[in-house]
Protein backbone atom coordinates (compact mmCIF):
# COMPACT_ATOMS: atom_id res chain seq x y z
CA UNK A 1 0.00 0.00 0.00
CA UNK A 2 1.32 3.28 -0.97
CA UNK A 3 1.88 6.01 1.79
CA UNK A 4 1.05 8.66 -1.52
CA UNK A 5 -2.64 6.69 -1.31
CA UNK A 6 -4.40 6.21 2.46
CA UNK A 7 -6.86 3.17 2.79
CA UNK A 8 -8.51 2.98 6.10
CA UNK A 9 -11.39 0.23 6.64
CA UNK A 10 -13.64 0.81 9.53
CA UNK A 11 -16.97 -0.69 9.77
CA UNK A 12 -17.43 -1.19 6.24
CA UNK A 13 -16.41 2.00 5.36
CA UNK A 14 -13.05 2.28 3.61
CA UNK A 15 -11.77 5.82 3.39
CA UNK A 16 -9.22 6.55 0.41
CA UNK A 17 -6.89 9.26 0.77
CA UNK A 18 -5.01 11.11 -1.84
CA UNK A 19 -2.63 11.74 0.03
CA UNK A 20 -0.09 14.99 -1.86
CA UNK A 21 -1.30 17.69 0.15
CA UNK A 22 1.84 20.04 -0.73
CA UNK A 23 1.04 19.84 -4.07
CA UNK A 24 -3.07 19.61 -3.34
CA UNK A 25 -3.32 16.70 -4.23
CA UNK A 26 -2.10 17.04 -7.98
CA UNK A 27 -2.10 13.43 -9.22
CA UNK A 28 1.02 11.78 -10.84
CA UNK A 29 1.91 8.23 -11.90
CA UNK A 30 2.61 6.65 -8.28
CA UNK A 31 -0.73 8.38 -6.93
CA UNK A 32 -2.83 6.96 -10.12
CA UNK A 33 -1.21 3.55 -9.46
CA UNK A 34 -2.74 3.86 -5.99
CA UNK A 35 -5.83 4.75 -6.54
CA UNK A 36 -6.68 1.80 -8.84
CA UNK A 37 -5.58 -0.48 -6.28
CA UNK A 38 -7.82 1.03 -3.69
CA UNK A 39 -10.70 1.56 -6.20
CA UNK A 40 -10.11 -3.09 -7.00
CA UNK A 41 -10.15 -3.41 -3.20
CA UNK A 42 -13.15 -1.50 -2.44
CA UNK A 43 -15.14 -3.34 -5.46
CA UNK A 44 -13.67 -6.46 -4.47
CA UNK A 45 -13.10 -6.81 -0.70
CA UNK A 46 -16.33 -7.91 1.04
CA UNK A 47 -16.11 -6.28 4.10
CA UNK A 48 -15.89 -3.04 2.01
CA UNK A 49 -19.83 -1.70 2.11
CA UNK A 50 -18.99 2.06 1.19
CA UNK A 51 -16.13 4.26 -0.27
CA UNK A 52 -15.02 7.83 1.07
CA UNK A 53 -13.10 9.57 -1.14
CA UNK A 54 -10.95 12.38 -0.01
CA UNK A 55 -7.65 14.68 -0.25
CA UNK A 56 -5.46 15.03 2.00
CA UNK A 57 -4.46 18.84 3.39
CA UNK A 58 -7.95 20.47 3.07
CA UNK A 59 -7.67 19.92 -0.97
CA UNK A 60 -9.32 16.76 -2.96
CA UNK A 61 -7.60 16.98 -6.16
CA UNK A 62 -6.50 19.62 -8.44
CA UNK A 63 -6.29 17.11 -11.35
CA UNK A 64 -2.93 16.30 -13.24
CA UNK A 65 0.35 17.33 -12.17
CA UNK A 66 0.59 20.16 -14.54
CA UNK A 67 4.00 20.89 -13.25
CA UNK A 68 5.28 17.93 -14.07
CA UNK A 69 4.05 17.58 -17.48
CA UNK A 70 6.04 20.91 -18.60
CA UNK A 71 8.94 19.38 -17.13
CA UNK A 72 8.80 16.11 -19.50
CA UNK A 73 11.94 17.03 -22.14
CA UNK A 74 11.23 13.99 -24.62
CA UNK A 75 7.26 12.88 -24.74
CA UNK A 76 6.60 9.11 -25.34
CA UNK A 77 4.98 8.48 -28.19
CA UNK A 78 1.56 9.06 -28.59
CA UNK A 79 0.82 5.43 -28.39
CA UNK A 80 2.17 5.27 -25.02
CA UNK A 81 0.09 7.74 -23.82
CA UNK A 82 -2.62 7.11 -24.90
CA UNK A 83 -2.68 3.57 -23.22
CA UNK A 84 -0.94 4.92 -20.21
CA UNK A 85 -4.11 7.55 -19.45
CA UNK A 86 -6.48 5.23 -20.61
CA UNK A 87 -5.59 3.20 -17.98
CA UNK A 88 -5.07 5.44 -15.04
CA UNK A 89 -9.03 6.57 -16.37
CA UNK A 90 -9.98 3.17 -14.67
CA UNK A 91 -10.73 4.39 -11.25
CA UNK A 92 -13.31 6.68 -12.42
CA UNK A 93 -14.83 3.06 -14.10
CA UNK A 94 -14.43 1.45 -11.15
CA UNK A 95 -15.83 4.09 -9.00
CA UNK A 96 -19.13 4.59 -11.22
CA UNK A 97 -19.54 0.77 -11.82
CA UNK A 98 -19.05 -0.76 -8.48
CA UNK A 99 -21.80 -1.79 -6.46
CA UNK A 100 -21.04 -0.32 -3.44
CA UNK A 101 -21.95 3.46 -2.21
CA UNK A 102 -19.20 5.60 -3.21
CA UNK A 103 -19.20 9.47 -1.42
CA UNK A 104 -16.31 12.27 -2.55
CA UNK A 105 -15.32 14.74 0.41
CA UNK A 106 -15.09 17.91 -1.68
CA UNK A 107 -13.04 20.57 0.07
CA UNK A 108 -10.44 22.87 -0.98
CA UNK A 109 -10.70 22.80 -4.78
CA UNK A 110 -11.69 20.06 -7.24
CA UNK A 111 -10.09 20.55 -10.69
CA UNK A 112 -9.89 18.60 -13.80
CA UNK A 113 -8.98 14.97 -13.49
CA UNK A 114 -9.86 15.10 -9.70
CA UNK A 115 -13.30 16.95 -10.66
CA UNK A 116 -14.09 13.94 -13.04
CA UNK A 117 -13.58 11.77 -10.21
CA UNK A 118 -15.37 13.07 -8.07
CA UNK A 119 -18.57 12.94 -10.64
CA UNK A 120 -17.54 9.52 -11.07
CA UNK A 121 -18.89 9.20 -7.41
CA UNK A 122 -22.09 8.32 -6.15
CA UNK A 123 -22.64 11.47 -4.17
CA UNK A 124 -20.56 14.60 -3.44
CA UNK A 125 -20.51 16.56 -0.24
CA UNK A 126 -19.31 19.99 -0.73
CA UNK A 127 -17.72 22.52 1.94
CA UNK A 128 -18.55 26.09 1.82
CA UNK A 129 -15.77 27.25 0.05
CA UNK A 130 -14.74 24.52 -1.93
CA UNK A 131 -13.68 25.35 -5.83
CA UNK A 132 -15.08 23.40 -8.75
CA UNK A 133 -13.81 24.07 -12.48
CA UNK A 134 -13.05 21.68 -15.54
CA UNK A 135 -9.78 23.53 -15.74
CA UNK A 136 -9.14 21.67 -18.97
CA UNK A 137 -9.39 24.46 -21.66
CA UNK A 138 -7.44 26.78 -19.95
CA UNK A 139 -4.48 24.50 -19.86
CA UNK A 140 -4.86 23.14 -23.44
CA UNK A 141 -6.57 19.57 -22.41
CA UNK A 142 -9.74 18.38 -24.04
CA UNK A 143 -10.66 16.44 -20.69
CA UNK A 144 -10.05 12.97 -19.02
CA UNK A 145 -11.02 10.63 -16.33
CA UNK A 146 -14.85 10.27 -17.72
CA UNK A 147 -16.04 14.06 -16.78
CA UNK A 148 -17.13 14.75 -20.05
CA UNK A 149 -19.36 11.33 -19.65
CA UNK A 150 -20.46 12.14 -15.96
CA UNK A 151 -21.62 15.83 -16.76
CA UNK A 152 -22.93 15.50 -19.76
CA UNK A 153 -25.35 12.62 -18.10
CA UNK A 154 -25.52 14.95 -14.59
CA UNK A 155 -26.24 18.16 -16.32
CA UNK A 156 -27.35 17.55 -20.15
CA UNK A 157 -25.15 18.66 -23.39
CA UNK A 158 -25.98 22.26 -22.83
CA UNK A 159 -24.24 22.81 -19.08
CA UNK A 160 -21.59 20.41 -20.30
CA UNK A 161 -20.83 22.13 -23.17
CA UNK A 162 -20.95 25.47 -21.11
CA UNK A 163 -18.61 24.30 -17.89
CA UNK A 164 -15.80 22.65 -20.56
CA UNK A 165 -15.44 25.12 -23.15
CA UNK A 166 -15.77 28.35 -20.76
CA UNK A 167 -13.88 26.77 -17.80
CA UNK A 168 -16.00 28.57 -15.05
CA UNK A 169 -14.78 28.11 -11.60
CA UNK A 170 -18.26 27.32 -9.69
CA UNK A 171 -18.60 28.17 -6.22
CA UNK A 172 -20.33 25.30 -3.47
CA UNK A 173 -23.70 27.29 -3.78
CA UNK A 174 -23.55 27.33 -7.61
CA UNK A 175 -22.40 23.10 -8.24
CA UNK A 176 -25.39 22.50 -5.56
CA UNK A 177 -27.79 24.62 -7.53
CA UNK A 178 -26.89 22.83 -10.75
CA UNK A 179 -27.16 19.49 -8.97
CA UNK A 180 -23.17 18.36 -8.66
CA UNK A 181 -23.25 17.93 -5.42
CA UNK A 182 -25.27 15.99 -2.85
CA UNK A 183 -24.69 18.81 0.04
CA UNK A 184 -22.94 22.12 0.83
CA UNK A 185 -21.76 22.21 4.84
CA UNK A 186 -19.72 24.73 6.75
CA UNK A 187 -16.31 24.35 5.90
CA UNK A 188 -15.42 23.10 9.91
CA UNK A 189 -18.24 20.46 9.43
CA UNK A 190 -16.89 19.23 6.25
CA UNK A 191 -14.43 15.91 7.60
CA UNK A 192 -17.95 14.61 10.19
CA UNK A 193 -20.71 15.66 7.59
CA UNK A 194 -19.18 13.65 4.49
CA UNK A 195 -17.76 10.69 6.75
CA UNK A 196 -21.34 10.63 8.49
CA UNK A 197 -23.01 10.10 4.83
CA UNK A 198 -20.52 7.68 4.07
CA UNK A 199 -20.92 5.68 7.23
CA UNK A 200 -24.64 5.75 7.09
CA UNK A 201 -24.10 3.93 3.86
CA UNK A 202 -21.81 1.19 4.90
CA UNK A 203 -23.97 0.59 7.79
CA UNK A 204 -27.24 0.19 5.05
CA UNK A 205 -28.32 -2.91 3.22
CA UNK A 206 -25.40 -3.56 1.23
CA UNK A 207 -26.62 -5.65 -1.34
CA UNK A 208 -29.43 -3.93 -1.82
CA UNK A 209 -27.81 -0.53 -2.63
CA UNK A 210 -25.46 -2.24 -4.95
CA UNK A 211 -28.17 -3.08 -7.14
CA UNK A 212 -30.04 0.02 -7.19
CA UNK A 213 -26.74 1.79 -8.18
CA UNK A 214 -26.47 -0.89 -11.03
CA UNK A 215 -30.71 -0.33 -12.09
CA UNK A 216 -29.35 3.74 -12.22
CA UNK A 217 -25.94 2.96 -14.30
CA UNK A 218 -28.48 0.48 -16.76
CA UNK A 219 -30.87 3.30 -17.41
CA UNK A 220 -27.72 5.64 -18.46
CA UNK A 221 -27.74 3.09 -21.55
CA UNK A 222 -30.01 0.32 -21.90
CA UNK A 223 -33.16 0.18 -23.13
CA UNK A 224 -36.41 0.46 -21.59
CA UNK A 225 -37.25 -3.60 -21.35
CA UNK A 226 -33.64 -4.27 -20.60
CA UNK A 227 -33.71 -1.91 -17.65
CA UNK A 228 -36.81 -3.55 -16.78
CA UNK A 229 -35.61 -7.27 -16.60
CA UNK A 230 -33.13 -6.03 -14.50
CA UNK A 231 -35.22 -4.87 -12.04
CA UNK A 232 -37.13 -7.13 -11.88
CA UNK A 233 -34.11 -9.98 -10.99
CA UNK A 234 -32.53 -7.16 -8.86
CA UNK A 235 -35.76 -6.38 -6.73
CA UNK A 236 -36.84 -10.40 -6.58
CA UNK A 237 -32.57 -11.20 -5.41
CA UNK A 238 -33.12 -8.11 -2.12
CA UNK A 239 -36.10 -10.24 -1.26
CA UNK A 240 -34.20 -13.17 0.01
CA UNK A 241 -31.24 -11.22 1.63
CA UNK A 242 -31.03 -11.57 5.57
CA UNK A 243 -31.01 -7.36 5.41
CA UNK A 244 -34.91 -7.41 3.74
CA UNK A 245 -36.36 -9.86 6.15
CA UNK A 246 -34.54 -7.46 9.33
CA UNK A 247 -36.08 -4.84 7.23
CA UNK A 248 -39.62 -6.24 6.97
CA UNK A 249 -38.80 -7.48 10.77
CA UNK A 250 -37.89 -4.34 11.76
CA UNK A 251 -41.38 -2.49 10.16
CA UNK A 252 -43.73 -4.55 11.68
CA UNK A 253 -41.64 -3.85 15.34
CA UNK A 254 -41.83 -0.37 14.64
CA UNK A 255 -37.73 -0.28 15.68
CA UNK A 256 -34.85 0.83 13.25
CA UNK A 257 -33.26 -2.16 11.57
CA UNK A 258 -29.82 -3.31 11.96
CA UNK A 259 -28.43 -4.07 8.73
CA UNK A 260 -25.57 -6.64 8.22
CA UNK A 261 -24.51 -6.37 4.75
CA UNK A 262 -25.70 -9.11 3.14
Amino acid sequence: MSDIVLQDLDQGLLTITMNRPDRRNALNAEMVSGLIEAARRAADDREVRAVLLKGAGGTFCVGGDVKAMAAVKVPPPLEEKVTTLRRGMEVSRILHQMQKPVVAQLDGAAAGAGLSMALACDLRVASASVKITTAFAKVGYSGDYGGTFFLTRMLGSAKARELYLLSPVLSAQEALALGMVTRVVPDAEIETAARELAMSLAQGPTVTLGYIKKNINNAESLPLETCFDGEALHHSRCSDTADHKEAAAAFVAKRKPVFKGH
